[in-house]
């Protein structure tokens, strides 16, 4: 089944402001939160569909990308990336507080007694790298291999609970009033929502209960990306303390410079250089392009600005649609010098109406070609 629009998701419009979209999440939240809906799974997917919708649409950078490049722009193809794949606890440990009256409040506020009880614990932080790619890699995406420090639970540590929530992470508060008891829950001021204190740990672990770990991670970069975008693999960040949600790997891409060929979006540029010979009289030539050299053909009679295109030989587009084209460039190479006896052969050619200019409606000029470009 398609995924259905963030901004339908949440009844905004595209030009919504950030507020307008924090109002509409918390509204659609409360309508489908599980507590108010117990045992049904369609309104858990609605309410899992707008927490997806919110991480994405809150995020000034994930949300320009989703404007320009739809699903595929914050998900980045099969390697993990973007605001999918959403779990319940995912979403209660990182935007449960937009319920709450600024401490970190909890739904039961909303709701009533009852309640989850979860203690949703801190989340880890991100990590950040620098990726730099070739042009081949960005044309047909890669799959690269990453070593990243990153934080991640010790063996060896042991927890006891916190004594003022009894490891909920969470206070709870009831207040009477004319409509009832209301129960309102806020993040246990002394455990900070974690519900655990450290009893024993080894010796190089933190105060966390966290130790440094080298590891391995194998990232899928989709063909198309563009320097300067960056990527997100959801809970590859730091892993966070007492068990909470890790954080995610952000991954900027950085495209490293080609020797000949020029990126422009989709397709690239190449500038060939000929002899005034081999323009006249025509020749093969080979050109180099993203997959190695082709041999081309030169007609007879090559005008300097004229485009030459290979379909096919550019860059892959982000959402899969194909491939763009490699443009040819000709450019007939004028010589600053030239031997007496070269000087004597071009005089005699001077006065020839042959090589007199004699554009005519097949030769396109500058404006033309340029139209026909993008055309």
């Amino acid at each position: 089944m398609a995924k259905r629009d963030y901004y339908d998701i949440l009844g905004v419009s595209k030009s919504a402001t950030d507020e307008e979209i924090k109002k509409a999440y918390r509204k659609v939240a409360i309508k489908f939160h599980p507590d108010k809906n117990p045992d049904n799974p369609e309104a858990e997917d609605k309410f899992k569909e707008a927490a997806e919708a919110y991480e994405v649409l809150r995020n000034k950078e994930k949300r320009q990308r989703y404007d320009q490049f739809g699903h595929d722009g914050v998900k980045g193809g099969p390697g993990g990336f973007g605001g999918g794949g959403m779990n319940m606890e995912d979403i209660f440990s990182q935007f449960g507080d937009i319920f709450g009256g600024g401490g970190g409040g909890g739904f039961e506020s909303f709701f009533g007694g009852g309640g989850r009880g979860r203690s949703r614990g801190r989340r880890g932080s991100n990590l950040r790298i620098k990726l730099k790619l070739t042009l081949s890699e960005i044309a047909h995406g890669a799959e690269k291999k990453i070593k990243v420090n990153r934080l991640v639970a010790a063996d060896g540590v042991t927890y006891k609970d916190c004594q003022t929530c009894g490891g909920t992470g969470q206070v709870r508060r009831v207040t009477n009033t004319m409509l009832g008891q209301m129960v309102s829950a806020s993040t246990c001021p002394t455990c900070h929502g974690s519900g655990k204190f450290i009893d024993k740990k080894p010796p190089h672990v933190d105060n966390t209960g966290l130790q440094s770990k080298e590891e391995i991670i194998s990232v899928k970069i989709p063909a198309g990306v563009t320097d300067g975008m960056q990527l997100s693999m959801q809970g590859k960040g730091n892993e966070a303390p007492m068990g909470g949600a890790a954080g995610d790997l952000l991954i900027l891409i950085e495209e490293i410079e080609h020797d000949v060929l020029k990126r422009d979006g989709q397709n690239v540029i190449y500038d060939l250089y000929l002899n005034f010979v081999d323009a006249v009289l025509g020749t093969s030539v080979e050109v180099p392009t993203i997959d190695g050299k082709v041999k081309i053909t030169i007609e007879t009679g090559t005008q300097s600005g004229k485009i030459l295109r290979l379909r096919g030989k550019g860059v892959g587009d982000i959402n899969g649609y194909g491939r763009g084209d490699q443009l040819i460039h000709v450019n007939v190479w004028t010589p600053k010098q030239v031997s007496s006896d070269e000087k004597s052969m071009l005089e005699s050619m001077r006065g020839s109406d042959n090589f007199k200019p004699q554009p005519g409606k097949s030769d396109k000029g500058f404006f033309d070609r340029v139209k026909e470009f993008f055309n």
